[in-house]
């Protein structure tokens, strides 16, 4: 078994949510929240912030910390189990532009509803949902864009 580690986020621009589709030779195709593996000597910040750049081509600040999921694929000869650590940002615009080097050919923000729905692996529901959560709690406490919180 190998073990793989890859951060990444929910990326949030008023109340908006970041997702990317994804499409390989038609073998793999979806909606995900952008997130990436981690290089030798990168904290897991750097590499949530540096993946979001990257694969999407937006500028995002870290609000904070919001869990870690877990999943495994099998390649051949052997079995990967990835843990992937999640951080809400906040986006400083509406801009995106999808990385096609990685196979991404859209990108967007969406509302709540439709993001959720658009996300192909349930783990990644799970954590938009826990994101999504901290936001509406942030916002409701005047707390959200506010520079003193982080």
């Amino acid at each position: 078994m190998i073990e793989a580690t890859s951060c990444g986020g929910v990326v949030i621009f008023r109340g908006k949510i970041l997702t990317l589709y994804k499409s390989y030779k038609n073998r793999y195709d979806g909606w995900v929240l952008p997130k990436g593996t981690v290089e030798p000597g990168e904290d897991f910040k750097d590499t949530a912030l540096r993946e979001v750049w990257e694969e999407a081509n937006v500028h995002a600040s870290i609000i904070k910390y919001i869990g870690k999921s877990q999943y495994h694929f099998t390649i051949p000869d052997d079995t990967v189990t990835k843990d992937v650590h999640w951080y809400l940002m906040m986006a400083d615009s509406y801009h995106s532009k999808p990385q096609r080097e990685e196979y991404f050919i859209d990108s967007g923000y969406y509302k709540y509803h439709e993001a959720y729905y658009l996300l192909k692996f349930s783990n990644e529901r799970q954590i938009l949902e826990t994101a999504y959560q901290e936001y509406l709690d942030l916002k409701k406490r005047n707390l959200w864009g506010n520079h003193k919180y982080y």
